[in-house]
């Protein structure tokens, strides 16, 4: 069942990535090609200014005043065709722009061939916004004209000014969709090389994400062995007192807890990804450990401190601990931890350090952790153990001042005992268990 969980998972990432892909690539294809217009068309505009500069102005406004195949006429529209042939456009003409609303074109240079002439003063395909903007005496670029007669094409215009800087008409210029898309075609190709060479490279880390984890889970299971279902037991124990403490690990489970109440699925196996990356990202201990909770809690605690980049190190003896119970050492140490943690991000990261010590001296356990950070003062050492007091600063939705109260008891509970040493340069936390203790105190 939870095989065919996890491929059901990798199936459907694998559809949603093919879906995100081409979805990429159409978006792709429609900046490409806007971008591809938009550059040509601004290269269009310098070639345009640079025609309407050179043109004999005198000779057109004399053309104008008497727009009909004279000498004027011809000359210009040699001008024009010698122009287009150059530039490699599809068009050259002139246009009369008298209203806000249609332009006429008057000279037209068009490719050998072509039926016939364009008509003097015959109505342009120019769109009415473009238009407007020449009526104005602005520069104008279209979007791509479908134009059942003369192809498909993109139209610039620029001013024809005479020598006081009159306005006397338009100079415009078609440019072939063909062109257009050629080079977008060209664009798209080197884009979709790139976006298949990132879609390969995401389904080789899923499915290598997916490979560890079943790696990680079939390792674990046989380090663990028999004990699996008391751990599991012990492990559901830990988790129901943090819980009710609001206390180690409280982010994540409500966000899980959030993310499947609210169906998001895919977001909490997001989340969930995330968190198994950083465990298998966790360097390891390499402590023979007889006590599989010790060995979990220890190696996450050390990805915590990596995270805050705190240098840590580890003095564990290979020792089950095993007159304690596994849900009380793990309070223990996880607060302690825990605090030792918080006190050293504190600091600037190259002062940030932290001694965990899990020892068997004479008759009783050892466990000291000690940390860089802000040195407790001696008025708050009377305080420290009792629920609710704290030195830190309050955070929203945080409860503090249960830690250190926690441990307390722990100790206690097993007739230990607990000391706090602090200074300017470091703070010890030192507890003393016996190992032989008849029987465990009950709890108040």
């Amino acid at each position: 069942m939870k095989n065919k969980k996890l491929k059901s998972i990798f199936v459907l990432s694998l559809l949603l990535l093919v879906i995100f892909m081409m979805i990429n690539m159409f978006s792709s294809y429609i900046s490409i090609k806007k971008t591809a217009e938009n550059s040509i068309a601004n290269q269009n505009i310098e070639a345009a200014k640079s025609i309407a500069a050179s043109m004999d102005i005198e000779s057109y406004k004399r053309f104008l005043e008497n727009p009909v195949k004279n000498n004027e006429y011809l000359e210009i529209r040699r001008y024009l065709e010698d122009a287009r042939e150059k530039n490699g456009a599809l068009y050259v003409y002139t246009l009369a722009v008298d209203n806000p609303k249609v332009s006429r074109a008057m000279i037209v240079a068009m490719p050998e061939g072509t039926r016939e002439e364009f008509p003097i003063g015959g109505i342009c395909t120019v769109p009415e916004e473009q238009v407007e903007m020449a009526y104005k005496g602005l520069i104008f670029s279209t979007d791509i004209i479908a134009d059942p007669l003369y192809g498909d094409y993109l139209t610039i215009g620029v001013p024809i000014e005479d020598q006081s800087g009159g306005i006397i008409g338009y100079l415009a210029i078609d440019i072939s969709a063909d062109i257009i898309n050629d080079i977008s075609g060209k664009a798209l190709k080197i884009n979709i090389s790139s976006l298949v060479f990132n879609g390969l490279f995401v389904i080789l880390m899923l499915a290598s994400f997916f490979i560890l984890q079943k790696w990680y889970m079939k390792e674990l299971k046989k380090e663990v062995g028999d004990t699996e279902d008391t751990y599991q037991l012990e492990l559901q124990s830990l988790i129901s007192s943090v819980q009710s403490l609001r206390h180690d690990f409280s982010n994540h489970i409500q966000v899980l807890h959030g993310l499947l109440k609210l169906g998001e699925y895919d977001k909490a196996l997001d989340y969930l990804t995330i968190l198994s990356k950083e465990v298998h990202l966790i360097e390891s201990i390499k402590l023979d450990l007889s006590n599989p909770g010790l060995s979990v809690l220890l190696q996450t605690k050390k990805l915590s401190a990596q995270n805050h980049n705190i240098d840590v190190c580890f003095d564990v003896l290979h020792d089950s601990f095993n007159t304690i119970k596994t849900t009380d050492l793990i309070k223990l140490l996880s607060n302690l931890i825990d605090n030792a943690i918080e006190a050293a991000i504190e600091l600037p990261e190259q002062e940030r350090k932290m001694n965990i010590v899990c020892k068997v001296v004479s008759k009783n356990y050892i466990f000291e952790i000690s940390n860089t950070g802000p040195e407790i003062k001696e008025k708050d050492k009377e305080h420290i153990f009792k629920s609710g007091f704290s030195t830190k600063k309050i955070r929203q939705g945080k409860v503090r001042g249960q830690g250190l109260f926690i441990v307390k008891e722990v100790v206690n509970r097993y007739g230990g005992k607990i000391s706090i040493d602090s200074n300017k340069n470091q703070t010890v936390v030192h507890v003393e268990i016996p190992i032989n203790k008849g029987k465990i105190l009950p709890s108040k």
